[in-house]
């Protein structure tokens, strides 16, 4: 995030009002900023070049604030106190226009075809009868440089130029010249110099050496001169010292040269946008001409504005919050985006003014009515689904690896995924058009050229770096390679490998293979042709002739191993024999990686069956179900389904942390969806349907839920020997007593579901041992009974000898096994150094 500077007074006198330090950082937190720091130019300067550096340097308190990325109209002190002023309703948006010249006429820049080779685009404005204060001139200036660093990546998509129209003439002529041909006075120069001489000038400017790139190895360099052949500018290095902008200038030309339009529109409106205000008709910006190669002509600035519509009820469900739709439209008004309904329903109407930029998306609107509405002010919500998340099989595939190949003996390291295009080229003895690597287009160092596409040469660096270490020297490393894919929609993929090498005297091909073996039973792949995995011998000039084999899995190539070749060990700056292994990790997850392991230890599996598609699913009829009974009550009253919402207020699931077939059985007792007001019941509702393409396979249920039905009643005609002709009428159960008897197991099982769980405790006896006789035992314990946690009670405790004079502390406490433990009991009082030497479990007992 740009960071702007402001001097504190200044910002306080524009905004009309004084804040303490805490009143203004709220503000910021309101407004969607953020106040990074407070401090001076004294300060800084101290803290970057010493003291005696900072000697003159001002007072002046400073607050550095915090601005998105996408902002632009936030990255001045004006567009900062005029974004304010609106949120805090003091000010309405200002309309900016775009007016004609006085004279008639407007100024106008011509596009020469020669600029297509460099920087075909260009965009122009004036600001008109301006006032400048050393303040204004100096963010006049910030503002080009922020908008420089940021929207236009540091000149190369856009430059800004400005220049005192009072010292030039139009039409203005944009144009490009052989270096040799361009001759002009520099800003801040006292003598001419040719382009060729000023970028050798500019190679030791600590500031402007790092746009030299841009343009020194162009045959032609771009440049704009009046119709007096005076130059104003040589985009994007520097502009002339003649039309310079002083404390004194009333008229301004600015010109923004580009290699992206749009990008310059965006530039041009801020500039103008900000600093129309000091004009003598504020907010008005006069207009220029573009004339391209192709005669076309553009008036610029656009400063367009433009509507779209939204609904209320969007707004509303995506922040969480229930307003109306008239309150929606003020909320967005506070942030500088005109708004008002328009009657037809809950539609708005919101105006987005050319300083918006960064509004392209309904998201972005909402975005800026939940800042208006205030963060803080949201209501906190469950969520209405829960889900268990679950580690990224790839992931989870590699931590098992990485595990095991430690327990086998070797070293884990971790290097660069860039490195230069000698490591995975020349010193393996490849050519690099054979490597598909993904090349990086301004690399800063030779070691960062490419990304790699093997993870040998990272770690032969690494034995490299330590070769004075014992031998033998067994690395392995589990990593991502990118590879070139035209497939994919970068053009590039990562695929994750599995390397592994072992250095020493002889070359240790055996070890390297035994790994091999090893990994290979741990992915439970047995060894044999066709359905397991299976070594041959490979040609490869990385490694020894004769020394090289193939790895085969399920008849596809995977990896090689062998022992390398001398020129490759040798480039390495190495002196002993070395083997090594490389092979893809990827297929061993038999299946793609987005779809989750259904087991710990990752095998080869094929699927088994065919899911219905999302179409069959929603095709399947729905039954009603055949037994309604649970212990929760019966779900086709609404006593029941309420009973099971308490039991859910604080539940995922019927029975422990995970779905079962105790809430499939549960689910399947539900006539329908639930109501809204069941919130919890719903929302269970809702994640156990989410179940039920793979029910089958959920865990066994520990307890019966769901009640059986009760017989039906028989069809068939009965004889006289069935019928009870001395029956009570008291034994049939009237409608009322069945409803009655059904609501109170209902509250019996609410009652009995929040019952508190027995809550697991242990006494535990520590022997605490001094450092030696002179230890004060007194404030020993004290120390020990000032360790506070929530499930922890000191008991009693005494002194017991322990030899030559020194005592040791035993003492008892009762702890709850899921808060507290012994290594967290051990580790907090061993914290006390000066009195504690040791701390020892001398009893454990479960109560």
């Amino acid at each position: 995030m740009p960071t702007v500077g402001v001097k504190r007074d200044l910002l306080f006198k524009a905004l009309g009002k004084t804040y303490t330090d805490e009143e203004f950082d709220e503000l910021c937190f309101e407004f969607g900023l953020e106040l990074d720091e407070i401090t001076s130019e004294k300060e800084i300067i101290s803290r970057e070049q010493g003291d005696s550096k900072a000697a003159g340097a001002s007072d002046v308190i400073l607050y550095k604030i915090d601005v998105p990325a996408n902002r632009y109209d936030l990255l001045c002190l004006e567009g900062l106190v005029r974004g304010l002023q609106v949120f805090k309703n003091k000010l309405e948006a200002p309309r900016y226009r775009r007016v004609s010249p006085a004279s008639g006429e407007a100024q106008k820049l011509i596009i020469t075809k020669e600029t297509a080779a460099v920087r075909p685009h260009a965009v122009a404005a004036v600001l008109r009868n301006i006032t400048f204060t050393q303040e204004r001139y100096d963010s006049f200036i910030e503002l080009q440089e922020k908008l420089h660093q940021n929207i236009c990546r540091k000149r190369s998509l856009v430059a800004i130029g400005t220049h005192d129209l009072d010292t030039i003439s139009g039409p203005f002529t944009y144009t490009a010249k052989p270096p040799g041909d361009i001759s002009f006075i520099p800003l801040n120069q006292a003598k001419e110099y040719t382009a060729t001489q000023l970028m050798s000038l500019y190679k030791t400017d600590s500031h402007l050496r790092h746009y030299l790139h841009i343009i020194e190895d162009k045959p032609v360099y771009p440049v704009i001169y009046d119709s007096n052949g005076i130059v104003l500018s040589m985009p994007p290095i520097i502009n002339g010292d003649h039309s310079k902008i002083t404390l004194k200038t009333k008229n301004v030309f600015i010109e923004c040269t580009a290699t992206d339009l749009t990008k310059a529109k965006i530039v041009l409106d801020m500039m103008v946008t900000m600093f129309s205000e000091y004009c003598s008709q504020p907010f008005t910006v006069e207009e220029a001409e573009v004339v391209y190669p192709d005669g076309k002509t553009c008036i610029y600035p656009e400063l367009a504005y433009r509507k779209e519509k939204m609904s209320s009820e969007f707004i509303n469900r995506k922040v969480g919050i229930n307003e109306s739709t008239e309150k929606i439209a003020q909320l967005l008004t506070r942030m500088c985006l005109r708004s008002q309904a328009t009657g037809n329903g809950d539609e708005i109407e919101v105006e987005i003014p050319p300083t918006r930029s960064d509004v392209i998306h309904a998201c972005d609107i909402m975005e800026d009515a939940a800042m208006a509405y205030g963060f803080n002010n949201i209501t906190r919500t469950t969520p209405r689904t829960y889900t268990v998340a679950n580690q990224f099989p790839l992931n989870k595939l590699t931590e098992l690896l990485r595990q095991d190949l430690a327990a086998a003996g070797f070293t884990e390291a971790l290097n660069f995924a860039l490195c230069s295009q000698e490591d995975i080229a020349d010193k393996l003895g490849k050519k690099m058009s054979e490597t598909r690597a993904v090349h990086i287009s301004n690399p800063k160092t030779a070691e960062f050229q490419v990304a790699r596409t093997t993870l040998l040469p990272g770690l032969l660096k690494t034995i490299a770096a330590n070769r004075k270490m014992p031998l033998p020297l067994k690395l392995f490393e589990i990593s991502d390679v990118v590879l070139k894919d035209e497939t994919k929609d970068v053009g590039a993929r990562n695929s994750r490998r599995f390397c592994a090498v072992y250095y020493n005297k002889s070359p240790g091909f055996e070890v390297i293979h035994g790994l091999l073996d090893r990994t290979m039973q741990l992915l439970e792949v047995k060894s044999a042709r066709g359905d397991g995995y299976h070594i041959q011998a490979a040609d490869d000039c990385t490694f020894f002739p004769g020394r090289c084999a193939e790895i085969f899995v399920h008849g596809k190539s995977v990896g090689r191993l062998g022992v390398l070749h001398p020129d490759v060990i040798n480039r390495f700056e190495l002196t002993m024999p070395c083997s090594a292994l490389e092979m893809d990790v990827e297929p061993f997850l038999g299946h793609t990686a987005e779809i989750p392991l259904t087991h710990d230890v990752p095998m080869q599996e094929v699927a088994k069956h065919k899911f219905p598609t999302q179409d069959e699913s929603l095709q399947a009829p729905v039954s009603r179900p055949t037994a309604t009974k649970t212990v929760f009550g019966d779900m086709s009253t609404p006593a029941g389904l309420k009973a099971l919402n308490d039991f859910l207020a604080d539940k995922s699931y019927i029975e422990g942390f995970a779905a079962s077939q105790a809430d499939t059985a549960v689910f399947d007792t539900i006539p329908s969806a639930p109501s809204q007001t069941l919130c919890h019941l719903l929302r269970w509702y809702n994640h156990i349907k989410s179940f039920q393409r793979e029910r089958a396979n959920l865990p066994l249920a520990k307890g019966q839920f769901a009640l059986p039905a009760s017989p039906p009643a028989s069809t068939n005609n009965t004889s006289d020997d069935d019928i009870d002709l001395f029956g009570s009428d008291d034994e049939v159960e009237s409608a009322e007593a069945a409803r009655i008897k059904e609501q109170r197991l209902a509250e019996y099982a609410a009652k009995k579901s929040k019952k508190p769980a027995l809550i697991a405790k242990s006494s535990i006896l520590l022997d605490v041992k001094p450092w030696d006789d002179e230890t004060d035992m007194g404030k020993l314990e004290e120390c020990v009974r000032s360790v506070i946690m929530d499930g922890l009670l000191w008991g009693q405790s005494k002194l017991v000898p322990v030899g030559y004079g020194i005592k040791k502390l035993q003492i008892g406490c009762v702890v709850e096994d899921d808060k507290v433990g012994t290594d967290l009991l051990e580790e907090a009082i061993t914290a006390f150094e000066e009195y504690v030497q040791s701390v020892d479990v001398a009893a454990f007992n479960k109560i």
